[in-house]
């Protein structure tokens, strides 16, 4: 994969493609609403304009479970640095929630169902009256609905076809990109992606990859992530991964290692421990790093002189890589040169790509997550 924003190292690993191409021609001709909100056709349920009245707004809340909240965390946390604006993201329930009462806000409620519980308690004890509110839920009568209706607030409609997980280039997360200040169309990267054959190969590439480890029974797949702002990311593709993959006895499992402090910690596991793992190391370039105070460090460590904190890092990326390299334990390895609207909507098509085609290889609905619904239906027993 190389782009203008990402550069990608594939696993070493070649394997058979006929069948993952012709999964990924029938998924981009078919065009269901998930791939079609990917691109700049698909058609908002909500209008720009009518976010004029919150252009002056500087605080938000983000109240929601899973996709509904992850994919929007990750565009404030991967752009932070263009992004003028507050937001507080309440994505579990907490007995202690740290929000400062005296400010006005605007809540952002969103979940797909209307009746999530988790999102329905916290939406019960953090919206005050003096608050502003958007709800973000199906079009039909939930109890987040009816709730906004109560409360007069906007109620845009969640698209129907996309479950949270996959949502984040829809409504889910556009509205919010827009809030922020940030331009939507900017993220909706497919229509160029799909002109661009090294990007396809590599997807088609690292499927394989995967498929192969799958079937030699390495299932943890684990993001070695040496950006802190990409850690929401990686929550993100975590849950993407975990529920659209994990039927049928089947799935991995990802493994979010924040570097470089799991060096100290998880690294003698990863190399010299069981070997059921494949790896994705995922480094971004910092143009503004802070630099070392070299008149402070002493002799014995006279290499660090000059250095920033970006290139401290990156020496550990490359060197821990060399490691992996010669114990030819699999692994990939992204390096983001641009942190923008574009990159990340690059990484979003990938990575949701990815893993459609991952599921329809293993003959699994990569849509659905049945398991968890159980857990739902008892919680709602118990407290009847």
């Amino acid at each position: 994969m190389q782009t203008s924003g990402i550069r990608l190292l594939n696993f070493k690993k070649k394997s058979k493609s006929g069948k993952i191409k012709q999964h990924l021609n029938s998924i981009l001709k078919d065009q269901n609403e998930v791939i079609k909100s990917l691109t700049s056709q698909y058609k908002n349920s909500y209008k720009i304009k009518n976010l004029k009245k919150y252009k002056n707004s500087s605080n938000f809340k983000v109240i929601g479970m899973g996709g509904s909240v992850l994919g929007t965390k990750t565009i404030y946390d991967f752009l932070g640095n263009k992004i003028k604006k507050n937001f507080i993201f309440i994505d579990n329930i907490k007995n202690k929630q740290r929000v400062n009462k005296k400010k006005k806000f605007v809540n952002l409620i969103v979940s797909k169902s209307g009746n999530t519980i988790e999102t329905i308690v916290n939406a019960n004890i953090l919206i005050s009256p003096k608050d502003n509110n958007i709800f973000i839920t199906e079009n039909k009568k939930n109890y987040l609905r009816i709730l906004g209706e109560k409360l007069k607030a906007d109620i845009i409609d969640h698209n129907n076809y996309i479950g949270g997980r996959y949502s984040v280039l829809s409504e889910v997360g556009m509205l919010p990109a827009n809030l922020m200040g940030l331009n939507e169309k900017k993220f909706k990267q497919l229509n160029s992606l799909i002109k661009n054959k090294t990007f396809f190969n590599s997807l088609i590439s690292n499927v394989g990859s995967t498929l192969f480890f799958i079937k030699k029974k390495k299932f943890n797949s684990i993001i070695i992530n040496y950006d802190e702002q990409s850690e929401s990311l990686f929550k993100w593709y975590q849950q993407l991964v975990a529920e659209s993959l994990g039927k049928k006895s089947k799935g991995l499992l990802p493994i979010v290692s924040n570097m470089p402090k799991d060096n100290h910690s998880v690294m003698q596991l990863y190399l010299d421990g069981f070997q059921n793992n494949f790896f994705t190391f995922f480094y971004c370039n910092e143009a503004h790093s802070k630099k070392l105070k070299s008149s402070k460090i002493l002799p014995d460590l006279k290499y660090l002189r000059g250095k920033n904190l970006s290139q401290v890092t990156y020496a550990q990326k490359k060197a821990t890589e060399k490691v992996f390299g010669k114990k030819k334990i699999p692994f990939r390895s992204f390096e983001v040169k641009k942190r923008d609207e574009k990159t990340l909507g690059e990484l979003f098509c990938f990575f949701i790509l990815e893993t459609i085609l991952i599921g329809k290889s293993l003959n699994l609905n990569p849509y659905d997550q049945p398991a968890v619904e159980l857990i739902k239906a008892e919680t709602k027993r118990i407290l009847t």
